[in-house]
């Protein structure tokens, strides 16, 4: 008799040892995430080679005082070492994919390089830290 009452317990024992279920994780992801951008659309250029010529095309659209998105954001941005991907996100952000990069050479990375320090040498307008469309 003492066999049947223990089998009987063994569906609730299990039950015991389960991860908890939706109502006990209720809102833990939104508050993990909090600082993280909510935009859940796509870049223009996502799934495509992101070359200079396409970033170039962004950066052209781009609106500091408008708030940043993946249809708005200066993609030569840098946080925390890091570029964003084809869609504004950072490594470590939700939904960051490893953009397809050009093949590069040396006349490549010298155009890249002498556009840069031009860029940087003039700045959109706008272009400050704690502006809405900069992650600085």
């Amino acid at each position: 008799m003492k066999f049947f009452t223990l089998l009987a317990l063994a569906p609730l024992a299990a039950n015991a040892f389960m991860a908890p279920t939706s109502f006990a994780t209720r809102g833990l992801t939104s508050k993990l995430n909090a600082n993280e951008p909510t935009y859940t659309d796509m870049g223009d250029f996502d799934e495509k080679v992101w070359s200079l010529d396409n970033k170039k095309v962004v950066y052209e659209k781009w609106d500091p005082s408008a708030a940043r998105s993946a249809q708005n954001f200066n993609p030569f941005e840098t946080f925390g070492g890091n570029s964003p991907d084809a869609s504004g996100r950072f490594p470590g952000e939700a939904r960051y994919k490893d953009p397809t990069r050009p093949d590069m050479n040396f006349a490549l990375m010298t155009e890249e390089r002498n556009f840069l320090e031009n860029l940087n040498a003039n700045p959109k307008a706008g272009d400050a830290p704690g502006a809405p469309g900069c992650r600085n």
